[in-house]
Order: structure tokens, then sequence, then C-alpha cells
């Protein structure tokens, strides 16, 4: 029996979750057939690059290590195996009871990790360690019939017809062979686009700093001077790490007065920091307790039966008509079963009584917010989402520092409020939150969404504000950030930034609606928010090979309003097979997985005990590798085909030659199968783990030189 050989370009989280789900799987599907995996990334495995442990110490999750993991467990529904796993907080405990273990080589991640408490952020540092001991521990588990080699290289190009051995070439030059190639690639950058394009173009005019949108810890932002006024458009996580970089990671630190003032103490080296976005206000904290009642039965208004309705019907969807009101009440249930479990004194009903008008309301009916406001005397205790998604509206003012003053009071009050366990009934909403994409991708998967509302509702609105309620930094992030507000070091925009630029200057003009009339001038723009996949402009040079010789196509929607080119990668919702346009469907041996394909991929690790989306696309894409890679039943002489024949190209484009095929390729490659400690620390002379460069990713215009 000839061996099986997998190709999967992409290390990082989802390429380890991926390999872990192998090894659930394959003593079922794959019993007896040897296989042998090239995991292909020029970052380590396990982290990836945005996991990477070559990244500022500064830098954290928004994640309490005690909500962070990478295992499947009782709550999980998939198809294969559960394997069980200890979270980041309970490995970190005592990471040497958990074989096969590797002390960190960073002695104050070791540091890090014997202090970390369940309920602390950790460092992204300290994740990378946990990642690296979760890809040990998934080579480990892999049946003795399947082997792993590690090539720290970068791939840069997939050919290879449909019904034959793809082919994987590396930087280095060396062509892995394979029967299947999965594309586990993270998150993507791709090359400034339209208005992007243009500020790119402005600031290279005028010698300024313009940032694209970038992942922070790529950001070269070295040329920013000390000083110098910069506007930062967005207010979300990547705001709060890049002002972190140019603040504390400038020298800059903290003091905490005996009255508990935070208090900034500026190295003089930082820049002049103007914030802003569309709302105006930073992500909503995390919560820093945990559920003081019991956790509420979820789901029960956005469940299956209740998305079977919706299919059920006739005609296009649309997210905020069809679906929004039942995924409110969810949210909503979430919250008021908390709030009258944990904290019943400041509720004037019964648990059953409420929850029996609740159940036959609409979620924006007149009869259920009179239930709440008979039910719930205080208003800060009721559940209003329109507030909560724009808290800045109806706010205009005269003079800029009076916003400063209430923006600090708001963040003021959404820090304590996240730390205080007497309004739970927030993390009750949140878990509501969560549950919520149990039933979403099924809807997704349907199509019945019109192209508008993908657009506008999912891609658009709904991204947001579930970023906005459930992403947010740690509380201590938001105290430091009121530290620099008092400093000066952070001055705040408000709601509705524009950003426009002086060309008689050379400037940027940032202008609100909070505070009309009122401009900012800047000589450095920093697009705060991460980059969005654009197929057609992306940095990865498989899929930009791929989508020149018209073999992966872009997710696009249209309805008679609309078109949206969403940039995503299309994939087969059920197992992730890329779509090629010259096989007219599925290609039977390449598969995407990721936050790059219109899968619109969840987190590759999850909060224990959530059913994680993330979990049951990995888990389902493992299965039909493994199928796939079953044995041929040899053909008696004479007896016809029974097995279907993949669909065949219209036309094979070749972009460059590629080597001759066969396993005889395979063979005479120098890569060895290789042992756990020889997967983790090739040794320098195997081309086969060659480290290489990483593509350049888009950099900012500098200044010009004096």
């Amino acid at each position: 029996m000839t061996a099986a050989v997998l190709v999967v370009v992409g290390a990082g989280p989802r390429g380890t979750g991926l390999l872990e789900r192998i090894a659930a799987n394959a003593p079922e599907l794959l019993p007896d057939r040897p296989l042998h995996i090239h995991l292909v990334d020029p970052h380590p495995p396990g982290a990836g690059r945005i996991w990477r442990h070559d990244q500022s110490p500064l830098l954290r999750m928004n994640s309490m290590a005690e909500d962070v993991t990478m295992f499947t467990d009782e709550r999980s529904t998939i198809q294969g195996p559960v394997r069980p796993g200890p979270s980041l907080a309970q490995w970190a405990a005592d990471p040497a009871a958990h074989p096969p273990y590797a002390p960190p080589a960073d002695p104050a991640v070791t540091a890090e990790l014997h202090a970390l408490a369940p309920t602390d952020f950790p460092t992204r540092r300290a994740q990378s360690a946990y990642l690296d001991w979760v890809f040990r521990r998934a080579v480990a588990d892999l049946p003795p019939h399947i082997t792993v080699t590690v090539h720290r290289d970068r791939a840069v190009a997939v050919t290879g017809p449909a019904d034959g051995p793809q082919r994987v070439r590396l930087a280095s030059g060396q062509v892995l062979t394979g029967d299947q190639v999965v594309l586990t690639l993270g998150h993507l950058g791709s090359a400034p686009g339209g208005p992007h394009r243009e500020l790119a173009r402005f600031a290279a005019r005028h010698g300024r700093y313009y940032l694209p949108p970038e992942f922070s810890a790529d950001a070269d932002l070295e040329p920013v001077r000390p000083g110098e006024h910069v506007v930062l458009r967005g207010f979300g996580l990547a705001a709060v790490d890049l002002t972190v970089l140019l603040t504390e990671g400038r020298g800059g630190s903290y003091r905490t007065g005996p009255d508990g003032t935070l208090t900034y103490l500026p190295s003089g080296r930082e820049p002049v920091l103007h914030l802003g976005s569309r709302r105006g206000v930073p992500y909503h904290s995390k919560t820093g307790y945990r559920l003081q009642g019991p956790p509420a039965p979820l789901p029960r208004y956005f469940d299956a039966a209740a998305v079977d309705a919706l299919l059920a019907g006739a005609g296009p969807l649309d997210l905020r008509r069809d679906l929004w009101p039942l995924m409110a009440k969810e949210i909503g249930f979430g919250h008021y079963h908390e709030l009258f479990h944990a904290h019943p004194e400041r509720t004037a009903l019964p648990w059953a009584e409420f929850l029996a008008g609740y159940d036959r309301l609409g979620w924006y009916s007149a009869g259920l917010a009179e239930l709440v406001a008979a039910a719930v005397p205080d208003p800060a205790d009721r559940l209003d989402f329109e507030a909560l998604d724009r808290p800045l509206t109806g706010l205009v003012l005269d003079d800029p520092e009076e916003l400063q003053t209430r923006l600090r009071d708001h963040i003021a009050a959404d820090v304590a409020r996240r730390a205080d366990p007497a309004h739970s009934a927030d993390l009750g909403a949140f878990l509501a939150l969560l549950s919520l994409y149990a039933q979403l991708p099924r809807v997704l998967a349907t199509g019945r969404l019109t192209a508008r509302s993908v657009a506008e509702d999912v891609d658009g609105w709904w991204s947001g504000f579930f970023s906005f309620l459930a992403s947010g930094p740690p509380g201590f992030r938001l105290r430091e950030l009121l530290a620099l507000s008092r400093a000066g070091v952070v001055r705040f925009l408000g709601a509705g930034i524009e950003v426009t630029t002086d060309e008689a200057t050379g400037t940027f003009r940032a202008t609100g609606a909070s505070v009309p009339g009122h401009t900012v001038t800047a000589t450095a723009l920093i697009e705060a928010y991460l980059p969005r996949h654009a197929l057609e402009r992306t940095h990865d040079p498989v899929l930009r090979g791929l989508h020149r010789s018209g073999a992966v196509a872009e997710e696009v929607l249209a309805d008679p309003s609309r078109v949206h080119r969403s940039g995503l990668v299309s994939v087969s919702p059920a197992d992730g097979r890329l779509y090629d346009p010259l096989l007219g469907g599925p290609h039977p041996r390449r598969t995407a997985l990721g936050p790059h394909t219109n899968g619109r991929a969840f987190a590759a690790f999850a909060r224990p005990r959530t059913d994680s989306p993330g979990f049951r696309q990995t888990d389902s894409a493992a299965r039909a590798l493994l199928r796939a890679l079953r044995p041929t039943p040899p053909q008696r002489p004479g007896e016809p085909t029974t097995s279907p024949t993949p669909p065949q190209r219209r036309e094979e484009p070749t972009a460059s030659p590629t080597p001759p095929q066969g396993r005889e390729e395979l063979r005479e490659e120098p890569t060895t199968h290789l042992q756990l400690n020889d997967v983790l620390s090739p040794p320098p002379r195997r081309s086969a783990a060659r480290a290489v460069p990483r593509a350049p990713t888009p950099q900012p215009v500098p200044h010009n030189q004096p």
C-alpha cells in the first residue's frame, strides 16, 4: 500500500487544529494507509505568524487565560471524536504535567506562566508557548502510520491537475508533491487599494507618514517622530495595541497613586495621538468576573428549529429584518436570565412570570418594552442595543476640551461596570452573543441572504457590532488610555471622524461630528484597524498565482440592488474545498480554511464549553480529507469505474515549468520522516527545514530623510 501525502500550507493555530483533528479522526477513517504530512510555514509551527514569540512583550491577548482552548470538550457538536485538553490557564498551572513538554526558551515567558492566574490576560508570547505545546501534542497523538515533516519555508505556488498529484513549490526551490493540499493561511494582508492607495501617494509626495491597515506586530512605527501629531482612525483592538507601542513601547511607564489613580510618565519620545472612529469610543472592556448565577440554557430563540423555520420560507432573507430580532431576543435572554438569577433584588417580577411574557413577545414590540420596564426598575439594568451601538449619538459640543472630559467619563464608567460582578448580566449577554454562532453559519451557507444584507449587515454592521461588544481590550488597557488622555498624549476626536488631505500644506485634516467645526491638523495618519483580505490584491503568493491563473474565485454576490465583492476566497461550505472556476465546481484536491475564505471562519481557538463553530469547521474538513486519502480499491479487469470522476479543467494554464510528476519525485527530495524532536527542531542541514525570509508586507510611507 503506497503512502498518501498531504501538504498543509500554514502551521499556525488553524493548521495545528487541523493536525489535532486528523489525529482524532484517523483511527476511524484512515486506520491502515500510511500518511505523510508536510507542514509548510516560515514561522514556528503552532504559533504561526500572528502568535509568534518574536513580537513585543507589551502586546496581550484580549481573553482571560481560562477562556482560551484549542481542544474540543463535552459541549462540542462534531462528527469526530471529542479529545479534551487543557485551556491555556490549565496548561500554564503545570506545563510539565502535560507531555510532551519543552520549557519556553524565554525565561520571561516561563515566569509569566508560573504566575498566570486563570483570570489574567496573558501576553501573546504566553499564548505562543501554549500553541507550541499544542502542536507538539498533536504530533505526538498521531497514529504510528502518520508522520510529519515541518518545512520552515514559504509556499509560493500550487499546481497540478484535478485528477492527479498536486505540486507545492517552496521559496527555496523545493517542490512537494501531495495527494491533497490544504491552505490554512490565517490572517492575510493585501496591497492598499482605492482610498488607501491615494493616501499613500499623498504621503509620498509630501514626505509624510501613512500606515494602511496592518497587523500591529508587523507595523513599522519607527518613522513616527516624538511630538508629532498623528491621527489614528479606528478605536478597536488595533488602535489600543498601536497606542501601547507608541507610548509604553517608547519608554513611557505608569505609576499608581495612593488613591489608585494611574498616572502616565512620558519618556519624551511619544507622538501626540488623536483617536477617533465612527462610534467615537473604544470597544467595550472585557469583563473581569465570572457568572454570578447559573448559566442560561442557550439557545432558546435562535436555535435549529427557528432557523429551519426561516429557511423553509420562500424568497431572500435579510439579516436585520429576518434574523436580528431573534438574535437580539437570544442575547436579551442571556442578559435577563443572569440578572434575575444573580441579582433578584434589582427585579420586580418573579422569573417565571417574566419569562412567560418574554417568550411570547417580539424583541421590538411595545409589549416587551412595557414588560421590561415593569420587571427591571433601573434603566441601567435594561438591554438597549441601539444605545450600546452608538453611545455618542446626539452628542454635539462646542469645546473639544469638553469632549475630552465626556469621553474620559464614558470610558471610566465602562471600565468600572465591566469590573463589577454586580453587572454580571453583561457577561450573560456576552455568552448568549457567542451562542448565536451555533446557527448563523447555517444561514450564511445557504446563500439566501441578499447581497446587500451580506455586504452591509454581515460584513459591515454585524461584524463591527459583535467586535464592539465582545472583542474589546482588557480593562487595564482602558485605564491606561485614561492616563494617557490626562497626560495629553492621547486626544479624542469623537464620533463620525472624517479625514481629508491638504495639498497646500501636505497635512492630514481630521474632523468629527461630536465637535462640529473643530479640525485637527496632523503630519501622520494611521489606519488603526486590521486589514481585510482582498483576493485581487492579496500578499499571499499561492493565492495570487491561483487567482491569476483562474483557479480560484472571489466571492461575488449579486441581487437586483447590489453587487458585493467580499474579497474572500470561495470555498464549499461543507468541507472547505476551493471553488475552481476552471472546473466549474469544488476542486477535489484543494481545501482552504480560515478567515481568508467565505466560510467566514471563526477563531482557531475558542472559549471552553461554547461549542465552537471553528472546531466544527476544522473537524469536518479533516474528516473529508481523510476520506479522500483512503486507498482506492484495485479495479478488476473489465469492471466499470464506480468512483466519481473529478471534474476536468477546460484549460490548465501553466504559469511556470513544473517538475515531473510521480512518487519518484517525493522520494528524491531531501526530506525524511522525522521523529517528534526532529520535527520541532529540524537540523539546519536539511533543506526541508530551511528558514527563509517572509514575503514583504506593505510598508508605511516614511518621512523624507533630512
